[in-house]
């Protein structure tokens, strides 16, 4: 593989990518490697509006055009007209459903590159003309994203950047900041699928067990749907100083939390590949997700999931279990996963 000369080297650049959280940030490592190759390529992001402030913190992604999906057929044919005024040399649809194959196809780039058919869903294949090689979901998504640089004939940089990590609580003004001046753990409260969220006594059996670790300052996060849960957390110890955060951070805000703690732990999320993004260690509890496929960069073997025969079942409501898999991993395994990061000597 070699790098692509200045005549080959394409001028402007979309990246296909509009959702879910955790996805999109792992997206973001094409970025600076595409960068290196093509310094004078200018990238474009299309995002829906939920993930569009993870977008905008790369320092290297040059245009995010939104997709508003609450615009029905308008937001389309908006979207179109926005494209096409761009004059795409080549597309890069990472996300493998008919909606993204069909913006790749609107972006009128002549060269546009996507997951091989046999990955794909919902015909996405066909408003592509190029594919990366078959993976399946043996290998973690990240990896399965690294493929599109072989296409392109850019090699895979040794050391992946995110480009979220100029984001620090250094560079953060808010009112809570002042609560984290210790070394922190980050209890992140949930994810966008219900299946996936550890319960509640999870989170209350781990804070009752911390009361004699190492770490005494937790900070809770989640989005607003986890403030009551997170009051009732609060409420629940005296011996830790706990600093709720639940439904009170912007996605900056986030980053910079994520990347000051400690260590985190949580369900698979948004926040646990923001944390892989920015060199946090993150104990991922697993369910209906596959853990070879998901588990942030950086912590695979900080990875817990219970030994139940129907996960993972990939589904965003459990069918009918009361998410046993989830509620099999115990709170004494979680604190053991925190005693081995403590343990670590860091860099």
């Amino acid at each position: 593989m070699t790098r692509a000369t200045a005549a080959q080297a394409p001028r402007n650049v979309l990246i296909v990518l509009m959702g879910s959280l955790g996805d999109v940030v792992r997206g973001l490592a094409l970025v600076d490697a595409c960068k290196a190759a093509w310094s004078e390529c200018s990238i474009t992001w299309l995002v829906e509006p939920a993930c569009a402030g993870i977008v905008r913190l790369h320092p290297r992604i040059d245009r995010v055009v939104l997709f508003e999906r609450s615009r029905g057929l308008a937001g389309v044919l908006n979207l179109r007209r926005e494209l096409r005024r761009e004059h795409f040399d080549v597309t890069l649809d990472l996300q493998r459903h008919l909606k993204s194959g069909i913006f790749s196809w609107l972006s009128g780039a002549k060269r546009r590159v996507g997951f091989n058919p046999k990955d794909t869903k919902e015909c996405n294949w066909l408003f592509n003309t190029e594919f990366i090689a078959e993976s399946a979901e043996s290998i973690p998504k990240v990896e399965h994203y690294l493929k599109f640089l072989g296409v392109l004939g850019i090699p895979v940089p040794e050391q992946l950047s995110s480009g979220l990590e100029h984001i620090t609580l250094a560079n953060i003004t808010a009112d809570w900041k002042g609560e984290l001046s210790e070394p922190y753990l980050g209890l992140v409260l949930g994810s966008s699928w219900d299946s996936k969220d550890w319960p509640e006594e999870g989170y209350a059996g781990l804070l009752g067990a911390l009361e004699a670790e190492g770490l005494r300052s937790v900070v809770l996060l989640g989005d607003r749907s986890k403030v009551e849960m997170a009051a009732r957390l609060e409420a629940s110890t005296t011996a830790l100083k706990i600093v709720n955060l639940a439904g009170k951070t912007t996605l900056k805000e986030l980053v910079g939390v994520l990347q000051g703690a400690r260590v985190c732990v949580g369900p698979d999320s948004g926040p646990a590949h923001i944390c892989g993004a920015v060199g946090t260690r993150h104990i991922t509890l697993f369910g209906p997700t596959p853990m070879i496929r998901n588990a942030p960069r950086g912590s695979e073997e900080l990875s817990l999931s219970s030994l139940v025969g129907c996960s993972p079942c990939k589904r965003r409501t459990c069918p009918g279990l009361n998410k046993v898999c989830m509620r099999l991993i115990s709170p004494e395994s979680v604190l053991q996963r925190i005693g081995d990061v403590i343990s670590e000597k860091r860099p």
